[in-house]
């Protein structure tokens, strides 16, 4: 047991360091997971006072706008969860946030050795594997983050390893991946997909004879089922829906992700089919190779993609891969079939995190096989230390990706950072209500510096702008020089200020703030 033991504590310290040299959320999805974490630390229920993007109320104003909102119309619960309790015992601090991630998220390492011992591999190639997972390439700054990340990763994982050893006859082993792929579904919508893998294994399992008695395989679902039902009951008694913001239209039916965040531009079949069959395939095209791109850069950073393909060449019948591979195909398929316009926006790497611990295996398993090939043609090669030799290889340069890639990411953050931290205290020196509504294109991430709820900034002209302001009560304009909608290159670029925003507040190269007034007698846009 010291080796995965050994394993879990170097991911976890490598976690919480790269935690303590970011500790606060960074961007949209972790920014909305801590706010509602703090909510239900709070006692307020799943509640928030903003609105991240307007699928999560109809994909349009609703008939009465009003804040606070159920939360989690989009996303799942389970990375606003796991904070409430450190949040109870260390109050609503970033650390608070960070700790559950990085101790769930450290389990992926000795799995990954795990996995490797499962499918008889070389001791140094489980070991490395391990490495690899704890300070996984360019994926490795994402597993500090409050976010589903670091819980996806080990929850999917698991349930594939566990599907596997059932497929091997360990009954228990396959009961329990269901309940890990219900929790994997609770962390991110996609662990369904490992739902299907657990199926079509049992069907599987039925051609080949029966290794997988009925009681386990009926145990996988109900455990699946278990773990799901209470929160997507919750979703049909507030929302009518099991899954709100699909029911929408925009996440299925938009043409180009610029769409998702418009309330004007139509959220059905046919504005998606409109665009002809050419446009279309393109777009399904067109996500396939993003997401192929995403993984290799992220989590294989590029060297590794060819030996995992060796890898996984070698082990293309090997039942210990099998439910991994299924869960690859399904993953790919339904990014390019039905998220293709989302994955560009980073949706596909959440997924895709997932697959690392088993890829890290195949990986290692085709320096093996390379060295193999290669010494068969010179004789002179010692097969076994060249294996090891670059395997370690290996494994320290995916390390020095990580921690570089780290360091690089964390200024871009801090750089974000500095810009809501002037964004709040440009409001408080404007004298700015502390139940003010801001209007800014991360509406999460305003809330959580500024303590200011508000509403996100449509991707819509100006005219459709002024109609969320007034429909929300919004008392501030946040406009950042990186906005591409119509009303910051209107404002921001092009100095055209209509007549309910009023002169900024604050002004730098990178954001402004301008006063709203939406009401009468509110004076501040004609001073």
């Amino acid at each position: 047991m010291r080796t995965p033991i050994a394993l879990y504590a170097l991911a976890l310290v490598a976690r919480l360091l790269v935690a303590a040299g970011f500790p606060d959320p960074a961007y949209p999805d972790s920014f909305y997971y801590v706010n509602v974490a703090r909510e239900l630390a709070a006692g307020n229920g799943f509640n928030v006072d903003f609105i991240w993007i307007f699928p999560e109320v109809g994909g349009t104003i609703p008939p009465n706008p009003v804040l606070p909102i159920p939360s989690n119309a989009h996303w799942m619960p389970l990375a606003s969860l796991v904070q409430v309790p450190f949040i109870w015992l260390l109050g609503p601090i970033p650390m608070a946030s960070a700790l559950p991630f990085a101790i769930v998220g450290a389990l992926a390492a000795p799995l990954a050795w795990a996995i490797a011992r499962d499918a008889a591999l070389p001791s140094y190639v489980a070991v490395g594997a391990g490495v690899m997972t704890a300070l996984p390439g360019l994926s490795f700054v994402y597993m500090a983050q409050p976010d589903n990340f670091s819980l996806y990763q080990p929850l999917v994982a698991g349930a594939l390893w566990l599907a596997a050893r059932g497929l091997h006859g360990d009954g228990r082993a396959f009961a329990l991946a269901g309940l890990l792929a219900g929790l994997a579904t609770l962390s991110r919508n996609d662990g369904v997909l490992v739902l299907t893998v657990l199926v079509a294994a049992i069907g599987w399992d039925r051609l080949r004879g029966r290794r997988i008695p009925w009681a386990a395989a009926a145990g996988s679902i109900g455990l699946f089922l278990v773990a799901v039902a209470p929160w997507y009951l919750r979703q049909l008694a507030v929302f009518g829906s099991l899954s709100p913001s699909t029911a929408s239209g925009k996440v299925l039916y938009v043409r180009e992700i610029a769409e998702w965040n418009s309330i004007t531009i139509p959220a059905n079949l046919d504005h998606l089919l409109g665009m002809g069959i050419g446009p279309l395939l393109a777009t399904r095209v067109g996500g396939l190779m993003a997401a192929a791109f995403i993984f290799s850069v992220l989590v294989g950073v590029l060297i590794l993609v060819p030996l995992m393909t060796a890898g996984a060449w070698r082990h293309r019948r090997s039942t210990t891969f099998g439910p991994y591979f299924a869960y690859a195909v399904l993953l790919f398929a339904f990014s390019a079939l039905v998220s293709a316009v989302h994955v560009p926006g980073g949706t596909f790497i959440h997924s895709a995190v997932a697959l690392a611990p088993h890829g890290y295996v195949l990986a290692l398993e085709g320096v093996v096989v390379l060295v193999a090939w290669v010494s068969g043609r010179r004789r002179r090669w010692d097969a076994a230390q060249a294996s090891r030799l670059f395997t370690g290889a290996a494994v320290a340069f995916v390390a020095i990706v990580a921690i570089g890639g780290s360091f690089a990411v964390h200024g871009g953050w801090a750089g974000k950072r500095d810009r809501m931290q002037a964004v709040a205290a440009g409001l408080d020196d404007a004298g700015a209500a502390a139940a003010d509504r801001v209007m800014s294109i991360d509406a999460a991430g305003y809330r959580y510096w500024t303590g200011r709820g508000g509403v996100v900034l449509v991707n819509d002209p100006l005219e459709t702008v002024e109609q969320v302001a007034r429909a929300y009560d919004i008392r501030w304009l946040v406009l950042e020089a990186a906005d591409s909608v119509p009303a910051a290159e209107a404002i921001l670029i092009e100095g055209r200020r209509p007549a309910w925003v009023g002169a900024p507040v604050l002004q730098r190269e990178d954001v402004a703030v301008y006063p709203v007034c939406t009401t009468d007698g509110d004076d501040r846009c004609t001073r």
